[in-house]
């Protein structure tokens, strides 16, 4: 794979990665309000509710339990996905319109108190 080369110039489109572990007791509830509130944070406009799943008991190992979710923006989209056992979230904001990188890594690190240690990359 040639990382080097731009693929379709033509077309805008920002991607960020953030990881990272989290701080506070995350939920079904905290993930669906998670992918409203940074696309709000990022003037970014939904359009359609947040869908958010959770593995029942069984379906996968465990150490893999927790959340995935996924908000269609108006540009795109958002994903995040949550294991609860090592406390550990990550989130790519994929849109075909420009955004603050600063506030959505200052938003989501609030948002689930992430460590210091946090990665952010743009691809």
């Amino acid at each position: 794979m040639n990382t080097a080369r731009k693929l379709a110039p033509e077309v805008f489109r920002q991607r960020l990665l953030i990881e990272g572990y989290y701080g506070r007791e995350i939920g079904e509830a905290e993930v669906r309000a998670y992918l409203l509130e940074v696309a709000r944070a990022l003037d970014l406009r939904t359009y359609g509710d947040p869908v958010v799943f959770a593995p029942t008991s069984g379906a996968g190992r465990a150490e893999n339990a927790g959340y995935d979710g996924f908000v269609p923006l108006i540009d795109s989209g958002i994903s995040i996905y949550v294991w609860t056992g090592p406390r550990f979230a990550s989130t790519v904001i994929y849109t075909c319109k420009g955004f603050s990188e600063e506030t959505a890594v200052a938003f989501t690190k609030d948002f689930f108190g992430l460590r210091e240690d946090l990665v952010q990359l743009t691809f």
